[in-house]
């Protein structure tokens, strides 16, 4: 999320709401639709062995269609994956990719891992 902070506040147009959402959502007020949506969007990342036909009948309720839902499902797990690639492999995000930092850009980890080995996989150290 850290990455598409800009995104948020050009949507919510409240640094600190922002701010707010990225310690802990449950603790704004956001309309049921949303709030719906961002149960899921948890569950399906952290306790997906719990996932179950009533948590999408919950996003029917709140008014997502079926091809609503399936996107989510898809972006949901695009970005799951993509975090679980990186972390494997030991690739830190860039500094301004990270919550609360500046945004100077270096060099990524990602790079340094590809130049210095062939092959770019880390080589246990």
């Amino acid at each position: 999320m850290e990455s598409h902070e800009p995104d948020l506040l050009d949507e919510i147009q409240d640094q600190e709401k922002v701010l707010k959402i990225q310690e802990d959502y449950t603790q704004i007020d956001f309309d049921p639709a949303t709030k719906t949506l961002l149960d899921f969007s948890t569950k399906l990342t952290l306790d997906i062995k719990d996932m179950n036909e009533t948590d999408i009948e919950s996003l029917r309720i709140n008014g997502f269609s079926d091809e609503d839902i399936l996107d989510a499902v898809h972006l949901i797990s695009y970005f799951n994956f993509v975090n679980r690639v990186l972390d494997a492999l030991g690739a830190d995000p860039e500094s301004g990719m990270r919550f609360g930092q500046e945004t100077s850009v270096p060099q990524s980890e990602m790079e340094y891992l590809v130049q210095g080995n062939e092959g770019g996989i880390p080589q246990a150290g």
